[in-house]
């Protein structure tokens, strides 16, 4: 005689003796025997913030742009001339930008930045991505050097020599480079949307402006509507709005 199929209990009915009960409808099972019952969720981890810098925009502006953008709170140190040379031995390179992050501080501002970028949500999702992005911060960064080099310049008449290359050679070369690179990215610096190389570059660009004494956009539309729409976006537009006003 064949072994005969034994039917399921009906809905509803109880479990037989020793069987625990099914999980009604919506109901996490519980746990086997030996196992630990399920973890509650984790609270996020909320992290401190601290940007040394002196009371300019300069190199700090960009880092103060993504933490508007991400809405993170942080403490923004401004450091006087007074207080710099005592405090210059605590830094990590005896120089500033410094972002301290629950305690531990880091330099290098373009480093600092990239870390902010994925903080916020600002950067490629892939390497490739990732690279597209880097070439045109470090690009930006080869021009405000360029410029640097220049305007600090201590002697004067080596300084009116070297104005010559910078404004008839070096200048246009990057930002006609630039332009097209907004032009062929939608309106963007790279990956044709908004990332980090569009914020920083519209938070370093008041710096190269003061260096060389005159808005050096003018003649770049395209490059002038990366910087435009990044100033309007609701949580830069209100930084710019509320920081302090300085000469650079």
């Amino acid at each position: 005689m064949a072994d005969e199929a034994q039917a399921p209990p009906a809905e509803g009915a109880p479990a037989a003796e020793g069987e625990a009960a099914p999980p009604a409808d919506g109901e996490a099972a519980p746990p086997a025997e030996g196992e630990a019952p399920p973890a509650e969720p984790a609270e996020p981890i909320k992290h401190s913030y601290t940007l040394f810098y002196f009371n300019v925009k300069a190199l700090a502006e960009p880092l103060r742009y993504l933490f508007a953008y991400g809405a993170i709170e942080y403490e923004d140190v401004r450091v006087t001339r007074d207080e710099w040379p005592a405090l210059k031995p605590t830094m990590p390179m005896g120089q500033m930008p410094v972002l301290e992050v629950d305690g531990k501080r880091v330099h290098q501002s373009i480093s600092m930045a990239r870390f902010l970028a994925k903080t916020v949500g600002l950067c490629g999702s892939t390497p490739w991505e990732d690279l597209q992005i880097d070439i045109v911060v470090d690009t930006i960064n080869d021009f405000r050097l360029k410029i640097a080099v220049v305007s600090y310049e201590p002697e004067d008449e080596i300084k009116e020599k070297k104005l010559v290359t910078l404004n008839a050679e070096v200048i246009p070369f990057y930002l006609e480079k630039l332009e097209q690179t907004v032009k062929d990215n939608d309106g963007h610096l790279a990956l044709g949307k908004l990332t980090w190389a569009d914020v920083y570059f519209a938070g370093i660009c008041d710096y190269m402006n003061y260096m060389v004494k005159r808005d050096l956009l003018e003649p770049y539309p395209a490059l002038r509507g990366v910087v435009d729409a990044i100033n309007a976006l609701e949580p830069i537009k209100a930084w710019i709005e509320k920081r302090p006003v300085t000469e650079v």
